[in-house]
C-alpha cells in the first residue's frame, strides 16, 4: 500500500426534502383540512478517526462524497425519511483544513473521534404546519433547505511517541528495522526512505511507537531535496532521536545541519527533548569512534549514545533513554499518546529485554 499524507476532497451534505401540500378527503367526514407532512432532513457528512489506517491513499481514488437528500413529505401528515449520512474514515492524527489549506477545522487525535464537517439541510414544512384558526386551508409548503458543499484538505500527522531524524543514510531505517517488525526499504544511497514508516519497539516490557521520516539535507525548509513536508509526522512525538552517522567526515556539521532545519521548520520541534546518538559505529575502530563522539558532544552539548543497529551495541540503552522521556513526558503519567491494545501489537513487536537478542537483527 502506498503512503499518502495529504488529500483534497469535495463534500456535499444532502438537501432537505420538500414539504407536501395535501388535504384530507375521506368519506363521511364533512370537513377535511390540510394534512401535508414535512420533508425529511438531508444527510450529514462526518469524518471519523479509526484504528488500522496509517495513510490517506483511499482518497486518491475517491475525491467526491455526497450525502443523500431527504425524502419529500406526503399526505396524511407523513414526514419524509431523513437522508443517509456519509462518513469519511481517516487515520488517527488526521487534520481537516478549509480549502485555503490553512484554516484548521478539526484535529482528530483519538480513535473513535467524530466531527460533522457538513450539515444536511432541514426539511421543509408541509401545509399542515401552517394551519390556524384564521387560515384553515393553506395551500403552500416550504421547500427543503440546501445542504452545504465545500472542498476540504485532509492532512495526516502520524501518531508516534518518538521520532527519528538525521541526514540521509544516517541509519534511521536500519535502526527502526532492528528494534521493531517494520521493514522499511534500506539501501546505500540518499533518500532511500521516501515516506514515513512506523514501528513498535519494546524495552523492559514497555512499548512505544517510533516514526522514521526521510532524511533532511541543508536547505530542506526551502524545498531542497525531499524538503521538510514530512516533519509534520514527528510534530506529535514526545522525544526526538537525532542520529548522526559515524561515516560522516564532519559529524559536528552533520548535527548542526539537521538541527538548523528543525529550527527553521518552526513547528515546535526545536522545543522537544532530543537524544543524540552516533550510529553505525561498527564501521570504525575504537579510536575513530572516540574522536567523533567527542566532536559530536562538543557540537550538541550532550554525551551521545554510541550505537550499531547491525551488531546491537548500545541499542537497549538508547531505547531505555527514549522510554524514560516518554514515560515522564506528562508529569510521570504511564500511558502514552500512541498506546494500542495489546492484541493489535502482538505481531509487531521485538523485544530488547535479553542480552542475546541484541545482535539478532
Amino acid at each position: 500500500m502506498k503512503f499518502l499524507d495529504e488529500a483534497k476532497v469535495y463534500i456535499r451534505s444532502g438537501d432537505g426534502g420538500a414539504g407536501a401540500v395535501s388535504f384530507r378527503r375521506e368519506k363521511f367526514i364533512e370537513f377535511g383540512g390540510p394534512d401535508g407532512g414535512d420533508g425529511g432532513r438531508g444527510g450529514d457528512v462526518w469524518v471519523e478517526a479509526v484504528n488500522g489506517l496509517n495513510t490517506l491513499i483511499d482518497f486518491r481514488f475517491q475525491q467526491h462524497f455526497k450525502a443523500k437528500t431527504g425524502m419529500h413529505g406526503s399526505g396524511r401528515n407523513r414526514t419524509g425519511a431523513n437522508g443517509d449520512d456519509v462518513t469519511l474514515k481517516v487515520p488517527v492524527g488526521t487534520q481537516i483544513f478549509e480549502e485555503d489549506n490553512e484554516t484548521l477545522i478539526v484535529d482528530l487525535t483519538e480513535e473513535g473521534q467524530r466531527f460533522r464537517i457538513a450539515k444536511g439541510g432541514n426539511g421543509g414544512f408541509g401545509n399542515a404546519h401552517f394551519k390556524s384558526s384564521t387560515n384553515q386551508a393553506p395551500n403552500w409548503a416550504n421547500p427543503g433547505l440546501e445542504g452545504e458543499e465545500k472542498t476540504v484538505w485532509l492532512r495526516l500527522k502520524l501518531i508516534a511517541d518518538a521520532g527519528l531524524v538525521g541526514l540521509p543514510n544516517a541509519g534511521k531505517s536500519t535502526f527502526l528495522a532492528a528494534v521493531s517488525r517494520a521493514r522499511p526499504k534500506i539501501a546505500n544511497y540518499p533518500f532511500t526512505t521516501l515516506h514515513p514508516n512506523l514501528g513498535v519497539a519494546t524495552v523492559d516490557d514497555r512499548e512505544f511507537i517510533l516514526a522514521d521520516i526521510p532524511g533532511l539535507i541543508e536547505g530542506a525548509h526551502e524545498g531542497v531535496g525531499i524538503g521538510d513536508r514530512f516533519l509534520g509526522h514527528v510534530e506529535r512525538t514526545r522525544v526526538l532521536l537525532h542520529l548522526v552517522s559515524a561515516q560522516e567526515e564532519d559529524v559536528a556539521k552533520a548535527y548542526k545541519t539537521v538541527k538548523y532545519e528543525l529550527e527553521a521548520y518552526d513547528g515546535g520541534l526545536e522545543d522537544k527533548p532530543v537524544i543524540v546518538a552516533l550510529s553505525q559505529i561498527d564501521v570504525l575502530n575504537e579510536d575513530e569512534v572516540k574522536e567523533k563522539a567527542k566532536a559530536l558532544k562538543k557540537a550538541s552539548g550532550k554525551t551521545p549514545f554510541l550505537i550499531s543497529a547491525v551488531s546491537g551495541k548500545g541499542m537497549r540503552e538508547v531505547l531505555r533513554a527514549l522510554r524514560d522521556v516518554i514515560v515522564n513526558a506528562d508529569d510521570g503519567e504511564e500511558g502514552t499518546l500512541a498506546e494500542r491494545p495489546k492484541k493489535n501489537r502482538k505481531k509487531a513487536d521485538i523485544s530488547f529485554e535479553d542480552e542475546d537478542q541484541e545482535g539478532e537483527e
